[in-house]
């Protein structure tokens, strides 16, 4: 059993005054999707009760974050049954697995990180990140260190990289943070399968897309130029061949592009195009689908991998305005 670190206090953040602060078209995480309060999403905010079906914990699941209502639902994967919903949340956004199948979803307004083990409706760990607005995360494949990107300070502060590091004897550490110059906001991070760190972000408030690398065992981030175009940016992960960068598009269509470095430069070496989506952010590739919940049109849609095209699936139950996702396989319970 993982021994949870103290919880960060939930804090009370203004939207209005975060949107005072800064200017341009791409709002910051946590503050920026604003939901009427005469809204249909607005009525089904702060559901508090956790369930979590008891078949759950044999089945491959998915697990979507929803802004909209401040749940995460959890179903089978790939069939999309509804089988479980963690409520008490502050805006959940971004989601990471480890290799036990334990699934990190980032609590933004309330400045942490919650685990759950596969399955469970109860976290084993809460992880503090102080004074930050987490937003995405990843876990090293070589050495289940959890990297958690922030957005921005909760003082309005350019975003961050923190780093946790789990021991049996003392559970999560303090986090080490890296930061970089060129980002005002971080949005994503992914490793890829030697370690290295990939983060995206903007150089602020509807400025410039920024791309970097942490490299594996560096204490400083290596700036990448990439030739492709990103209006918005999106979730970074590993595909088994790639580092995948989203692009969500402003509300125009959503699209994945696969990267391969050299140096500081990145040349895309494919595109996944997600028709009939307006708005993903943190998508997640499992084999030869990826899961894209849609900000924009309410709903959760998986598309071919790295094909792309029209829509496979779609999930409609239990989101509102779903954020992250992840996929967690019942066959890897168990550290």
């Amino acid at each position: 059993m993982k021994i949870a670190m103290l919880s960060c206090r939930a804090l009370s953040i203004s939207i209005a005054a975060l949107l005072a602060a800064c200017g341009g078209s791409q709002p910051p995480i946590g503050a920026p999707r604003t939901i009427p309060e005469t809204s249909a999403i607005a009525t089904h905010v702060d559901r508090g009760k956790s369930w979590m079906l008891r078949e759950a914990k044999r089945e491959d699941l998915l697990y979507i974050s929803d802004a909209g209502n401040n749940t995460v639902t959890a179903y089978t994967y790939p069939r999309g049954r509804l089988v479980g919903t963690l409520g008490g949340f502050d805006f959940p956004y971004g989601q990471c697995v480890d290799k036990a199948g334990d699934v990190f979803i980032t609590n933004t307004n309330a400045s942490n990180i919650l685990e759950y083990p596969h399955g469970s409706s109860s976290p084993i760990a809460t992880i503090g990140d102080t004074g930050e607005h987490p937003a995405g995360c990843s876990v090293d494949p070589l050495n289940g260190d959890l990297a958690v990107n922030n957005t921005y300070t909760v003082s309005n502060e350019p975003g961050s990289i923190s780093l946790y590091t789990y021991s049996r004897r003392h559970g999560w550490s303090f986090p080490k943070i890296y930061s970089d110059s060129s980002f005002f906001y971080m949005y994503f991070c992914g490793y890829d399968n030697e370690g290295n760190l990939f983060v995206d972000g903007l150089t602020g408030y509807g400025g410039s897309f920024v791309f970097a690398e942490l490299p594996a065992g560096h204490n400083g981030f290596t700036n990448i130029r990439l030739n492709q175009s990103i209006q918005s940016p999106g979730g970074v992960q590993w595909d088994g061949a790639h580092v995948a960068v989203g692009d969500q598009g402003n509300g125009e269509g959503s699209v994945i592009y696969q990267f391969s470095f050299s140096g500081n430069r990145g040349k895309v070496v494919g595109s996944t195009p997600l028709n009939d989506s307006k708005d993903v952010a943190q998508f997640w590739i499992q084999g030869r689908k990826v899961v894209g919940p849609d900000y924009g049109s309410g709903d959760v849609e998986s598309w071919k991998y790295p094909a792309g095209g029209s829509p496979t699936t779609l999930i409609t139950r239990g989101v509102d305005g779903p954020e992250g996702a992840t996929i967690s396989l019942a066959e890897k319970q168990g550290k």
